[in-house]
């Protein structure tokens, strides 16, 4: 799996733990006829979006564009390859651009195409000042130690290229640096630290461990998404699935379903406000579901349960980058913006949790509803109906009391 994106704010200051407590209802069945009739006025997407309150990645809509990169366009990125005095690398650079080369095009189906990955490799192996071990990865690194490494690259490579050109950096170890083991994400802080190279700060970066060859290309995906301000959504504490299953490569990278949720595209601006139904008061609206992994069409209803809270319904289908789906239908989840990352965030309700899973799969990867099924919260009063489903999509009725 994927390391946790390393947090100035985190390691300086400590975060505040707030636990999101899903209710996880058991599916039923509902028999209701399909509408294309809203029993309320549409209220504007806006009134769904929540506030983040965790001051670092989270599924907040207001996230801080000085410290996270921007979402959409080209994003320019520099892949370094780098050996070490205790770890020489042998053999061409070819081989480990060509694991990372796929994630743009990955990147770009996700993101409807509003998003693009300008991957640029400076095919030479650059040696760092310091042996692979003294960096910290295996002792539990630091914000400070993990901003060393990047500089040291970005130093080591500076004389044989402009990084006034990129907007980020991927670092790439030699497989003979078995210490530096996995790949966190590196987000400077904007009042105290960067990388500075031909007049230009580096701001952003991925660098890659020895866990890029199990995980491929879709640890980019993962590790970038850090970059635009997404949080983790496996859990660093017990099960590591529980909440998401294999639903967003921000959950579990190897998952079966790993395009992102459908919130997190309206999050990044690659679902506009007008493809998102919102129910954020008392009241009840049906609304007709385009597959989150298709371009167009009405992507997420939002039912808003309080100031951080909201109830997601979308639909997905096994085609796209979630071709290996267990599961089909419309997904259900519980979003928290005042969850920090890696507490749960995201928790997917499971629409069959008796099912058992063929191989390949999990409990939770086979938590899609279909129609006939509706899910309840008592306590919040959310009720969704799955109306009907089919090749185009589905139809779900939202109800709030």
């Amino acid at each position: 799996m994927s390391a946790r994106n390393i947090s100035p704010s985190r390691l300086r200051r400590g975060a505040a733990t707030l636990t999101l407590a899903a209710f996880l209802a058991a599916p039923t069945t509902v028999h209701a006829a399909p509408s294309s009739s809203a029993h309320r006025p549409s209220t504007p997407a806006a009134a769904c979006a929540l506030p983040g309150k965790t001051g670092w990645t989270d599924e907040g809509h207001d996230t801080d564009r000085v410290q996270f990169q921007p979402t959409t366009g080209t994003r320019r990125v520099l892949t370094l390859f780098v050996d070490f005095p205790d770890a020489h690398a042998t053999g061409s650079t070819e081989e480990y651009a060509a694991q990372l080369a796929p994630a743009a095009d990955w990147m770009r189906t996700a993101s409807y195409g509003r998003t693009r990955l300008a991957l640029t490799s400076l095919h030479r192996w650059v040696r760092m000042p310091a042996a692979s071990d003294t960096y910290g990865f295996e002792r539990g690194l630091t914000f400070e130690a993990h901003e060393k490494y990047v500089r040291d690259a970005i130093t080591a490579a500076d004389p044989y290229t402009d990084f006034s050109r990129y907007d980020m950096v991927y670092v790439v170890p030699t497989k003979a640096a078995s210490a530096i083991s996995f790949s966190p994400t590196y987000l400077y802080d904007p009042t105290t630290s960067g990388v500075t190279a031909d007049g230009a700060r580096l701001k952003w970066a991925v660098t890659f461990g020895q866990d890029m060859w199990r995980w491929g290309p879709k640890v980019a995906a993962h590790e970038t998404g850090h970059t635009f301000g997404l949080p983790d959504l496996y859990s660093f504490t017990g099960d590591t699935h529980q909440y998401v299953g294999g639903w967003d490569v921000m959950g579990n990278i190897a998952g079966p379903a790993p395009q992102y949720l459908g919130w997190h595209s309206w999050k990044l601006g690659w679902t506009r406000d007008t493809q998102v139904a919102c129910l954020a008061a008392p009241g009840r609206r049906t609304v007709r579901l385009t597959p989150v992994e298709r371009r167009g069409g009405t992507k997420i209803a939002v039912l808003r349960t309080g100031e951080t809270t909201a109830y997601v319904a979308e639909s997905r289908r096994a085609e796209g980058n979630d071709g290996d789906a267990c599961s089909t239908g419309i997904l259900l989840y519980k979003v928290d913006s005042a969850s920090p990352t890696g507490e749960g965030p995201v928790r997917v309700m499971n629409g069959n949790p008796t099912a058992t899973p063929p191989t390949g799969c999990t409990g939770l990867d086979l938590a899609a509803y279909t129609p006939g099924q509706t899910f309840t919260d008592p306590d919040s009063g959310v009720r969704i109906d799955v109306l009907a489903g089919g090749r185009r999509g589905d139809v779900v009725r939202l109800s709030m009391s």
